[in-house]
């Protein structure tokens, strides 16, 4: 994955998962959110692996596959992913396979514990979007 640095606010603003967030809320995320390039045929992300970000479709799309390859969503510009393994439970439970070429943006885990406290309704947010698919 090829990754660039900065990301401006207006992009950020134009994602489903975030467009209702406070002003100040975006203007902490373009500080440490970058933008990740995927090639069709790739993974993003893999199952079990140690969850370390989280993942915003600007373009592209994908698909969610169980750990048994079982396809159970397809995902495509302005869904998130990621979530779950960064905030719940440490670890993936899912993989997502780019099926064309995908432009992210991506928060690091790390991004996001320095930024945690200014940015509370980014975490309510994931969170209960996390809980949601988590739940069986």
């Amino acid at each position: 994955m090829a990754r660039s640095t900065f990301v401006d606010t207006s992009r950020i603003a134009a994602l489903t998962d975030l467009a209702d967030l406070p002003a100040e809320e975006l203007d902490e995320l373009a500080t440490v959110m970058s933008e990740v390039e995927v090639e069709a045929g790739a993974n993003a992300i893999t199952v079990d692996d140690y969850g370390t970000a989280i993942y915003f479709i600007e373009a592209g799309h994908a698909e969610v596959l169980d750990d048994g390859g079982e396809t159970t969503t397809a995902l495509g510009p302005g869904d998130t992913f990621g979530e779950i393994g960064l905030l719940l439970t440490g670890e993936r439970t899912a993989t997502v396979a780019a099926l064309t070429p995908m432009r992210l943006l991506s928060l690091s885990g790390q991004d996001f514990e320095r930024i945690r406290a200014r940015v509370p309704e980014l975490e309510r947010s994931l969170r209960r979007l996390g809980v949601e698919r988590a739940a069986p």
